[in-house]
């Protein structure tokens, strides 16, 4: 199953790279749906509370994973087909390069208006006021993060527990995008997704800063900026993979964020070197899609050494 398995890993990546997510019943959509259900009938501003919903959810979703496994591991070809398409499934790398584009298109004609609504896609700030850097800005360290995120993450889960770690992964990270936030409401709630989101990215976001360093402009400068200045970021795994890419493209990550609500962050500074332009979303966007090929490529090695269960 080992060898079915890096070959379901690279046919999804490739799916992925080629036809983006799925434009009809895309199975994170319908997750959430539950997820929200759920969240309505056991709710209250209680950690406990929460760390049910999360447990029952990526629970079930491991759970899937394990039987939909069981059922195919002594059928090679189809055990491929089944990690392809949940490897497809989960991974939102084209999808993002595709808003990264639209934004700088926006940027490219003249319209900062339009960039700052299409941006809206990407971050949770408010983008009103942003200029042509900030708006720059918003978008790569969106990239960056969601490349660990969104790309390499689950691919070094399918690497190491197959279908499973696929499910259980994109689980985990779209409870956190749903419910594990600094608020009112899910200050409590929420916060065991939070924790286990922060913990499921731990091996993504540092292959994702190893890849950054080695495939960018800049390895010394990439990895001086991830010792010194990773651990700032408020998130343990978003300053790894922004500091990286900051460093490699030498540009300067971080600043003040204003966000919905008038909730104000003021973000630790990543990289040395000059804030972003425009130009540099394309160069974001290629050193992304550099990091996802060297993922892919070590999750299927990784997947191809383990021993298949007997």
């Amino acid at each position: 199953m080992s060898r079915a398995r890096a070959v379901g890993l690279l046919i999804g990546f490739a799916a992925d790279r080629l036809l983006g997510d799925p434009q009809r019943c895309h199975p994170v959509a319908g997750f959430g749906t539950v997820a929200a259900r759920l969240e309505q009938r056991i709710y209250a501003d209680d950690g406990v509370r929460g760390a049910l919903h999360t447990a029952t959810l990526v629970g079930g979703a491991v759970t899937l994973g394990i039987l939909a496994e069981h059922v195919t591991h002594r059928r090679p070809l189809v055990n491929t087909a089944l990690t392809a398409v949940a490897t497809w499934a989960v991974l939102g790398g084209r999808s993002l390069e595709r808003e990264a584009d639209a934004v700088h298109a926006h940027l490219a004609a003249g319209d900062l208006p339009a960039a700052r609504r299409r941006l809206t896609h990407l971050v949770g700030r408010d983008t009103a006021a942003l200029d042509e850097s900030q708006v720059a800005r918003a978008v790569i360290e969106s990239v960056a993060e969601n490349t660990s995120d969104a790309v390499v993450a689950p691919l070094a889960w399918g690497a190491i527990a197959g279908v499973p770690g696929l499910l259980g992964y994109r689980a985990a990270n779209t409870l956190d995008a749903m419910v594990g936030h600094h608020n009112a409401r899910y200050e409590h709630f929420g916060w065991a997704a939070a924790r286990l989101d922060d913990l499921v990215n731990l091996p993504g976001s540092r292959l994702s800063g190893v890849l950054a360093a080695t495939l960018g402009d800049s390895a010394r400068e990439a990895v001086r900026a991830w010792r010194r200045d990773a651990a700032k970021h408020p998130s343990p795994n978003a300053g790894v993979v922004e500091s990286t890419f900051a460093g490699s493209l030498g540009i300067r990550l971080g600043g003040t964020n204003t966000y919905y609500g008038s909730r104000i962050e003021h973000r630790a500074v990543m990289g040395d070197g000059r804030s972003p332009e425009p130009y540099d979303i394309p160069r974001t966007t290629r050193l992304a899609t550099s990091v996802g090929i060297g993922a892919a490529r070590v999750a299927a090695a990784v997947a191809a050494a383990r021993r298949s269960p007997r």
